[in-house]
């Protein structure tokens, strides 16, 4: 079974090692909180990516990331010292707060903007636009792995807002205009979209207007 989050950050962890492969990564996370009750081959969705626990020690664990977790998301751009989010995956008995997150990104999104309202602070983030029709106003999105509200939309872009103390406890606080995050998009829509465009059985190519059909037509 794959694993499942919730997109509620248990702990920023830091990248105290990274070991570049042929198209691959070795990332070693310092950590406390996502160790408890951790086995070998357990999944921690770090930065929102579901990774596997290939090594665990008293106060770290070590993930590989294939290529495809490389070209997908933020994870290449780490470097040693840089913090993360950490969220071990679900259990039947764990209480559901977020909403269900998969850990496999979507894409990458950019911060465009930092806009402070009162107390809060407004992230504007820009992504591919393909991707713009899986999110939807009030609706929920992933960033880095944490589960947050979707208040504006725009072409491109979508915006969240963080209080003082989301900024504090995950790393989109820590952000900067000209950065990059992981998205990860709501799975539901994506289901409904396959759903409604897919056929139990394959219809006939249909062809356009053709030479053949103007005649028949008395053109």
């Amino acid at each position: 079974m794959s694993a499942i989050f919730t997109g509620l950050v248990e702990e920023m962890g830091e990248v105290i090692a990274i070991e570049n492969g042929e198209k691959s990564l070795k990332l070693k996370i310092k950590c406390k909180k996502v160790l408890e009750g951790a086995k070998l081959g357990d999944s921690i969705a770090t930065n929102g990516t579901c990774l596997t626990a290939t090594e665990l020690g008293n106060n770290f664990f070590t993930a590989d990331c294939m290529y495809e977790t490389v070209k997908r998301t933020n994870l290449k751009r780490l470097k040693v010292g840089d913090r993360v989010n950490l969220e071990k995956s679900i259990t039947l008995a764990t209480p559901l707060g977020g909403h269900l997150v998969t850990g496999d990104v979507d894409c990458e999104g950019k911060v465009v903007a930092i806009t402070p309202e009162g107390i809060a602070k407004i992230y504007e983030i820009e992504i591919d636009r393909k991707y713009m029709k899986y999110i939807v106003e009030k609706g929920r999105v992933t960033l880095d792995g944490a589960s947050l509200t979707v208040m504006k939309l725009g072409d491109t872009t979508f915006g969240v807002s963080l209080i003082p103390h989301t900024q504090e406890m995950i790393t989109l606080g820590k952000r900067r205009v000209g950065d990059y995050i992981n998205v990860e998009t709501d799975l539901i829509g994506k289901y409904i979209e396959r759903f409604m465009k897919f056929q139990d059985e394959p219809s006939e190519k249909k062809e356009g207007i053709t030479m053949e059909f103007l005649m028949k037509n008395g053109f």
